[in-house]
């Protein structure tokens, strides 16, 4: 695949899509651990909460919305793996940055088109092929 072709890809309606459904989800994770957090639930259990229902959302929003393909637990298991690798692309981004520059808020940042990238080719051509 050259350049221009990944880039004509990237910027398919699909992968607005895509995006799109990773903010929806993240304002589920975000959303239900705040409501968790003013209802008296310790933070971390909290944020575990809404990480675990922002995964669940984003899974089947991929699923059904972004990419058409039914639920299983092959594909299941393979989002659980892209989800990991992402995460620990994020984490060598952080690092880096906080090593090098001293600003691992940066490497968050740098981080997110990465991610971005990385989980739509993954799920367009791995989980949900």
């Amino acid at each position: 695949m050259t350049v221009a072709q990944l880039a004509s890809r990237l910027l398919s309606r699909q992968f607005a899509v895509f995006i799109g459904g990773g903010l929806l989800c993240a304002l589920v994770d975000v959303g239900l651990m705040q409501l968790l957090l003013s209802g008296g639930m310790a933070s971390t259990a909290a944020a575990s909460a809404g990480f675990g229902a922002g995964l669940l959302v984003n899974y089947a929003f991929h699923s059904r919305v972004t990419f058409n393909t039914a639920a299983s637990p092959a594909n299941f298991t393979r989002y659980l793996c892209v989800v990991g690798v992402n995460y620990l692309l994020t984490i060598g981004c952080v690092a880096l940055a906080e090593a090098n520059l001293d600003n691992p808020l940066l490497g968050k940042l740098l981080s997110l088109p990465l991610v971005a990238v990385n989980g739509y080719l993954l799920s367009k051509y791995w989980i949900f092929k």
